[in-house]
């Protein structure tokens, strides 16, 4: 199987309702998200040794992931805490991303995952590091 990756960047605001830890209070990142695609079978109009044209990736990801997310803050809609910080935002014309589970890294992967794969791409795994030293990586 060829794979091909691609790699963006967006910054963002977050906390984790319920953590224990300093996470708990509201913070940010520069969220560094990798996506990973094989060409098992080959996509339509992409010739066999080519997965997909990395320009053409890059869009999708840029639409999917950093336009929703850049300079947003995400937020957890199942917390009464997230969604009461979410609507001050909002009522000051500030970014939100609503998310139905916590924005931890591992959940931001899978999420991701989905809209990549709802788009028709053969997604094999998401990575999303919220700093140099740590990532998560979801796999089908």
């Amino acid at each position: 199987m060829l794979i091909v990756s691609k790699t963006v960047s967006f910054d963002a605001a977050h906390l984790l309702t319920g953590h224990g830890g300093q996470c708990k209070n509201l913070h940010g990142h520069t969220y560094r998200v990798t996506v990973e695609l094989g060409n098992v079978p080959p996509l339509p109009g992409q010739p066999e040794d080519m997965v997909m044209d990395f320009k053409e990736l890059k869009a999708v990801l840029q639409e999917e992931i950093v336009s929703c997310c850049d300079h947003a803050f995400l937020c957890d809609t199942q917390s009464e805490t997230e969604r009461d910080i979410a609507a001050t935002l909002r009522r000051h014309g500030l970014r939100v991303y609503e998310l139905p589970h916590r924005s931890t890294s591992e959940l931001l992967a899978k999420h991701f995952f989905g809209k990549i794969a709802a788009r028709g791409l053969p997604v094999t795994a998401v990575s999303v590091s919220e700093t140099p030293e740590s990532c998560a990586t979801y796999r089908a």
